[in-house]
């Protein structure tokens, strides 16, 4: 299906029509594959930040391209539609290279063109394995110690953990709450920075997290980023964008399923004539091409807030909200309409159901995103 998008420029047109064209040249072909194998495709994400889609949000003067969040989401979402775990490792890259670009020092910025370019790969560290979605709770804590900070704690759930170069790491240097957390960039070869193995997830298994355990992690003083206790205020900032990724994510997969269950109902005959013909499958069908394109507005409306400059923080979570919602129904309903079929590895649409549940989780649960809008509502 054909996605009826109203661009702004003939460049924005010409981006999506080159992601377009690497998503069926680099990425259609390999996804399974990977998949399968539980491979991470680093040299995939290399290839993508040589074409310019690793930093599309950020100045040019940064190395970046210039782009409006409302055009960089749709390219997450073309990349979605082939391969949920690449558009996931831009995003979540993008939001790596966040704290740096607005908060870091003048040396640290150098790193910039780099990191947007795709040759550094980001990791951030935020959550914890007891804090869950309670961030201003994290225990991690660094401490000085001469030239360095010391700093010992556990990360949880890092996506590009062991494979990224660089990783954001939020610490406690102060007192309880978030006015107590700071933010220090970490090299990979960070001494005591130790990468755990891989989780073994239901989904998503290319792109699969893991642990970040720091034992008396040395990470020089002059890699904070920002000033000491303004760590949750950029984790959160950082994470108003990062919903949004996500959504746009959850647009991506719920359109390519929708698309394969399309196809298949046009295709499969029964009772003499296609399944799509019939009211139970046409009606569930018709929904499912509603809830999508009501989930891609709300999207684009939160991102030409944010492009706009004004505050866009609760349609972020909305979007985040009803755009994975929308992605685990449709991908569920898809698995519907191929019957037998929709439960077995030949048709991606089991695949595509298995990764929509992630994105109800990552970025702040759901639960989460209802709380900062009831919050939103009431005071």
């Amino acid at each position: 299906m054909t996605v009826d998008r109203m661009l702004p420029t003939p460049e924005a047109h010409d981006l999506l029509d080159l992601t377009s064209e690497l998503a069926t040249r680099e990425l259609a072909g390999k996804v399974d594959d990977y998949e399968a194998r539980g491979e991470f495709p680093r040299e995939v994400l290399r290839t993508l930040g040589r074409a310019g889609l690793l930093g599309l949000p950020y100045p040019e003067s940064d190395g970046g391209a210039a782009q409006p969040y409302e055009i960089y989401l749709q390219v997450l979402e073309i990349l979605a539609g082939t391969w949920l775990g690449i558009a996931e490792a831009v995003s979540v890259h993008t939001l790596s290279c966040f704290p740096v670009a607005a908060f870091g020092s003048e040396r640290q910025r150098k790193a910039l063109p780099e990191m947007l370019g795709g040759e550094l790969l980001g990791a951030y560290c935020l959550s914890e394995p007891q804090g869950g979605s309670d961030a201003a709770s994290l225990t991690t804590r660094a401490v000085p110690d001469g030239d360095d900070w010391l700093v010992n704690g556990t990360k949880a759930w890092i996506t590009h953990g062991g494979f990224a170069d660089f990783y954001n790491i939020f610490v406690r240097t102060g007192g309880p709450g978030p006015k107590g957390i700071s933010c220090l960039i970490a090299d990979a070869n960070t001494p005591g920075l130790l990468p755990q193995a891989r989780e073994r997830l239901m989904g998503l298994r290319s792109s699969a997290p893991a642990q970040i355990v720091l034992e008396d992690a040395r990470i020089p003083h002059d890699r904070l980023v920002g000033g000491e206790g303004e760590g949750f205020a950029i984790a959160m900032r950082a994470l108003d964008s990062g919903r949004l990724g996500i959504a746009a994510c959850a647009v991506g997969l719920a359109q390519a399923a929708t698309d394969y269950a399309v196809g298949y109902a046009r295709d499969r005959e029964q009772f003499g004539q296609p399944i799509g013909r019939f009211q139970g499958v046409g009606f569930m069908l018709a929904d499912m091409a509603t809830q999508v394109s009501a989930a891609r507005a709300l999207l684009l409306a939160a991102a030409r807030l944010k492009d706009a400059g004004r505050p866009f923080s609760i349609e972020a979570a909305k979007a985040k909200l009803f755009a994975t919602d929308v992605a685990m129904r449709v991908t569920t309903d898809a698995v519907q309409v191929l019957g037998g079929y929709g439960y077995v590895a030949d048709h991606p649409v089991e695949r595509w159901f298995r990764e929509a549940k992630v994105l109800q989780i990552v970025e702040g649960t759901n639960q989460i995103q209802r709380m900062v809008i009831a919050r939103s509502l009431t005071g």
